[in-house]
């Protein structure tokens, strides 16, 4: 199936483990500074899947095709589900024969193209969706067998609807890519001419979470690529490598956000 997707896409993960099929892919165009990665999930029928969706300070939104999930405490009917901005790790749910697509954006850009914040997984409703009409997308989904169809009209969509061009400010954007640079957890240093009370503002104002928060997800979700590349590595060396003040440090850290141990990471 990989060798078939569009040159606009990439896949960057494909598996079927445990009744669970998962097709995952990043865009190649200019797609790929907005979303994160455009996914098809299915679920055998005989099988009741539970994995941990992890804290990535992004949002998106799933087409529930067919099936009943969990996400954490919210049961989720068929339709369109909008995410919140993921601040701490939470456990999803899917029941046997489930079919789910989704899109998952980049820290901030969510807000920029929704216009808004969700504090938990919602099913929005026909009389909201007055922005991009994603019921009718929704219902395109629903006649769509191929899980590449999917992932490619998925993709046609966004490039079609959705306008990236200064989606979010430049100020903005600089912030983030400053963080991205440390690994520790220091005072904000920018060149975007803001205060630090200024990024604090538009950091609350676009991700919901404060400057340091996003740091201290950042440096988890890199840690936890890392664990999973290098599973033998020494975890004392790991803490060090990333920032932490210690091993006992990295996993406190691990267990609040991520709601998962370092080793248990190396194990999986």
């Amino acid at each position: 199936m990989l060798k078939h997707l569009n040159q606009r896409l990439v896949a960057i993960a494909e598996s079927t483990e445990q009744g669970l099929n998962l097709l995952l892919c990043e865009p190649k165009s200019s797609l790929s500074s907005m979303i994160q990665a455009i996914w098809v999930a299915s679920i055998s029928s005989k099988t009741n899947i539970k994995k941990p969706l992890y804290a990535d300070a992004g949002s998106g939104i799933i087409f529930n095709l067919f099936g009943k999930l969990e996400i954490g405490n919210e049961t989720l009917e068929e339709g369109v589900i909008m995410l919140p901005v993921k601040h701490k790790a939470a456990i999803i749910s899917m029941a046997p024969n489930t079919k789910l697509a989704g899109i998952r954006f980049h820290p901030a850009i969510g807000f920029g193209v929704l216009g808004q914040h969700y504090d938990k997984p919602t099913q929005l409703k026909i009389e909201n969706d007055t922005l991009y009409n994603l019921f009718s997308l929704y219902s395109k989904l629903k006649t769509i067998k191929s899980d590449k169809q999917l992932i490619d009209s998925l993709h046609q969509w966004c490039e079609t609807h959705l306008d990236f061009v200064h989606i979010i400010p430049d100020s903005l954007e600089q912030a983030l890519d400053d963080i991205e640079q440390t690994e520790n957890l220091e005072p904000l240093k920018t060149d975007t001419g803001m205060s630090h009370r200024q990024v604090e503002r538009y950091f609350k104002h676009w991700l919901g979470m404060t400057p340091k928060y996003y740091q201290r997800v950042l440096r988890i979700k890199k840690a936890m690529h890392f664990l999973r590349s290098n599973p033998n590595s020494n975890l004392a060396d790991v803490a060090y490598q990333f920032g932490f003040s210690d091993q006992a440090h990295m996993t406190r850290e691990f267990q609040s956000i991520a709601g998962i141990t370092p080793k248990k990471i190396c194990a999986s």
